[in-house]
């Protein structure tokens, strides 16, 4: 995989999820792949979802951001287990 991928639109039940986990502000563990195809994991909030170019995109608490269809799980992480950063 490289940075010269089509972008495929993910299911609207998802993006509604991204969308509402970014409004309650909660740590999520997201694992993705990157531009270059390698599998990332990263404990983050979801700061932001936005279009651009004709993609779909999170912007995460780490400074991340990463393309809709790249995204394999992301899951809300109990209070308790938040290791926001690391």
């Amino acid at each position: 995989m490289n940075g010269d991928t089509r972008y495929a639109p993910v299911a609207c039940g998802f993006h509604d999820r991204l969308e509402s986990l970014a409004t309650l502000r909660r740590s999520c563990a997201v694992r993705y792949r990157d531009p270059a195809g390698e599998e990332r994991e990263v404990v983050a909030r979801i700061e932001d979802v936005y279009a651009a170019g004709g993609e779909e995109f999170v912007r995460l608490s780490g400074g991340e951001v990463v393309r809709l269809d790249r995204l394999i799980e992301v899951e809300p992480v109990a209070a308790a287990s938040r290791q926001e950063g690391s």
